[in-house]
């Protein structure tokens, strides 16, 4: 029999890792079978309020301060906005020029934005994680997710569209006869093989959208896991973990950035090559 701080502590973790989705949620934690009949009952544009909400509020931020810099840009003195808008930009450009190996001016703006909305949404992380939820549940809101990064959906969805110009720029730069050529005759070119190379090749390429989505949604929602683990614990053991794990996890939510974006570039890059 489960005691009281038990049901408590189980009640604290699954009550911190619900989003607060458009429609009913169950009374008692979750299920497999209650989010089923919740996804239902919502229909196909059931969403996840707070992941979109801080999605949405990360991506005017990274606007708004890169508008800024370059508002206030000046050939003079630089300040620090400047020169950390700088760095940012011109680390994404070496970046991009060591592994993409196509001409397209599309690339380098994509790395952009998707390296520095990535760190905005995973810094998130760093906050407490009961600041939010006892913020919004006085305001009458009983669950609040703040960071968009440990939501599948959220992660997914960015990989799906890296998935989509990978297609999109294949066909474009080889044509359709030749992406399907790349794809029925890669790694061994004879037609007898064309099956084995086909099934190959698209778990290949399926893979990646899956690989970029869940690497980057299990490094945060496993740290979110351990920051709520370490928040159960007593006061002391509290200040004595948390600050450290902290820390580290600056490095954490900038490597997750960093490999979500290279691994972008590197993919389209291999898009815009012909074989």
């Amino acid at each position: 029999m489960a005691t009281g701080n038990e049901v408590s502590s189980t009640y604290y973790i699954q009550h911190h890792l619900q989003n607060l989705t458009f429609g009913n949620h169950p009374v008692n934690g979750w299920s497999l079978a209650s989010t089923a009949d919740e996804a239902r009952e919502m229909g196909f544009w059931a969403i996840h309020l707070d992941t979109m909400g801080w999605s949405i509020a990360m991506g005017l931020l990274f606007i708004w301060v890169f508008r800024k810099a370059g508002k206030m840009a000046t050939t003079g003195v630089p300040g620090g906005l400047q020169n950390a808008v700088e760095i940012v930009v011109e680390f994404i450009e070496n970046l991009t020029r060591a592994t993409f190996h196509g001409k397209n001016p599309i690339i380098a703006p994509l790395a952009l934005t998707l390296f520095v909305w990535i760190l905005l949404m995973n810094t998130l992380k760093i906050i407490p994680v009961d600041y939010f939820p006892v913020l919004f549940a006085k305001l009458g809101v009983e669950y609040m997710k703040i960071v968009p990064t440990t939501d599948p959906n959220a992660t997914l969805g960015m990989a799906l569209g890296v998935f989509c110009l990978i297609i999109f720029y294949s066909i474009k730069v080889k044509g359709a006869g030749g992406f399907a050529r790349e794809l029925s005759l890669t790694p061994f070119n004879h037609w007898a093989l064309i099956p084995f190379n086909l099934v190959l090749e698209i778990i290949g390429l399926l893979v990646k959208p899956l690989g970029l989505g869940l690497r980057l949604f299990g490094n945060m929602f496993a740290g979110e896991v351990i920051f709520i683990l370490i928040a159960l614990l007593p006061f002391w053991a509290i200040w004595l973990l948390d600050v450290p794990w902290a820390i580290f996890h600056i490095l954490v939510v900038t490597l997750q950035a960093f490999i979500f974006t290279t691994l972008s570039v590197v993919y389209l890059s291999a898009a815009h090559e012909h074989h």
